[in-house]
């Protein structure tokens, strides 16, 4: 919403007038806008869970940046709900002036705005009473991140979308990928602009449903020079600055980033609620086991070029042996080093630390555990992260090393039949 710096006072980017500096001059500051943690916005009855079952379900169509068609494909919806004998009301909608948009809304029920004084100003907001006294099916309500004038109820237009879904409505909501708290910084950062309206990135974790309206940078750089998004006095500057293609283009990657990770979370708790164990491989996963040897360094830099290349999450695991295991370990370094062994043990927990860190600097997630069957729990690992891929080094263990602890290798490959696995070469004098 309010996108531009502190020191200009433009209109906003969504095109509407920012409440921060429509009310500048009354004192308005973040600190006025604090919002409740979930505990405090959503609170369920003590001693049952019929507050869940009745609780409506939110549906949000999430969009790089203004002007994509999320309001569009929302007043869309409505109509086709409408068709099929669906109660469905317009709780509020922002169209900017858009015919396209106007047109869109047809014959759709709208709730009248209600109106709020603020020292002698009166704006319109969206009336939740209403909505919640007419109590349809659905209800649509554009802009979920939309700051209230102070004054109302609820200081931000989620906290009204909470009350309403607490009342057993179903929401169908709009919101731009740049309103996420946690992209506050990043969206700062490379579009140059500090969005003033946030909400909490709790309220999109747990939607029921999310949408991704997608449109190419290039496309949507073609709607604003056609006049579609903004008036034509606005269509320069917003080429020049918010909708430069660099931005749309790193806005859309976070998008759809965040669609996928939302997917991803629906998928993993539809498994676990059905029990099922094995790997649907959906997305690439690569895991990558790393120990003290100097060889492990290639293996972690060839597993990073694996994940980077399949666009996958990287996973850099370290298990070190206990029990029984810990003990031949210990009794194999005595007999190869001697006195020495312990010196060669303390050498090999500083390269361990040096290669865990090695890992995190190459953006892998690094877990550390201890096991009495390493390759069982490398295995269990690699299944509960829903892991595609396993790159591990070449085994160095001597045949009578091999007799005495077991093939790591031999085992894991009889316990993962559904993941690929690979093995770096080591150097001939490692």
């Amino acid at each position: 919403m309010a996108e531009q710096p502190p020191d200009k006072q433009h209109p906003r980017e969504e095109g509407r007038p920012d409440p921060e500096e429509l009310l500048r001059r009354y004192g308005l500051r973040d600190s006025d806008l604090e919002a409740p943690r979930p505990a405090e916005a959503v609170p369920a009855p003590s001693g049952t869970d019929s507050h869940q079952r009745k609780r409506g379900r939110l549906r949000v169509y999430l969009a790089a940046a203004a002007g994509a068609g999320k309001t569009y494909a929302m007043l869309n919806e409505g109509h086709r709900r409408e068709g099929r004998g669906t109660d469905v009301v317009v709780g509020y909608l922002e169209a900017h002036g858009r015919p396209r948009t106007l047109a869109q809304l047809g014959d759709l029920e709208v709730i009248p705005r209600k109106k709020v004084t603020y020292r002698g100003v009166t704006l319109e907001e969206m009336d939740t009473e209403a909505i919640i006294a007419r109590h349809p099916k659905v209800v649509l309500i554009d802009e979920l991140a939309h700051t209230n004038v102070p004054g109302s109820k609820h200081v931000k237009r989620y906290q009204d979308v909470l009350e309403i879904l607490d009342a057993g409505i179903d929401v169908v909501t709009t919101l731009n990928i740049q309103h996420l708290e946690s992209l506050n910084d990043l969206v700062a950062t490379i579009t140059g602009v500090r969005v003033r309206e946030t909400l909490p990135d709790w309220i999109l974790d747990q939607a029921d449903e999310v949408e991704l309206i997608d449109i190419s940078p290039h496309a949507l750089r073609q709607r604003m020079k056609h006049g579609n998004i903004y008036p034509p006095e606005r269509i320069d500057a917003a080429l020049d600055n918010f909708f430069r293609e660099g931005n749309l283009t790193a806005l859309r990657e976070m998008a759809l980033r965040r669609t996928a990770e939302k997917t991803e979370t629906q998928l993993e708790q539809y498994m676990t609620e059905h029990g099922i164990k094995e790997t649907w491989p959906a997305t690439e996963r690569v895991l990558v086991g790393f120990d003290h040897r100097p060889h492990t360094r290639q293996v972690i830099r060839d597993a990073w070029w694996l994940a980077h290349g399949l666009h996958a999450d990287l996973i850099a695991v370290s298990i070190q042996p206990e029990g029984s295991l810990a003990f031949t370990s210990k009794l194999i370094g005595w007999l190869r080093y001697g006195s020495e062994a312990k010196k060669h043990r303390e050498a090999a927990l500083r390269r361990l630390e040096e290669h865990a860190v090695f890992a995190e600097d190459l953006g892998a997630e690094v877990i550390r555990t201890s096991s009495r069957d390493i390759a069982r729990t490398l295995v269990e690992i690699a299944r509960e992260r829903q892991v595609t891929q396993i790159v591990l080094g070449q085994p160095a263990r001597s045949r009578w090393e091999e007799l005495i602890r077991g093939s790591i290798i031999n085992r894991l490959l009889r316990l993962s039949t559904d993941i690929d696995i690979h093995l770096v070469p080591r150097d001939s004098d490692e």
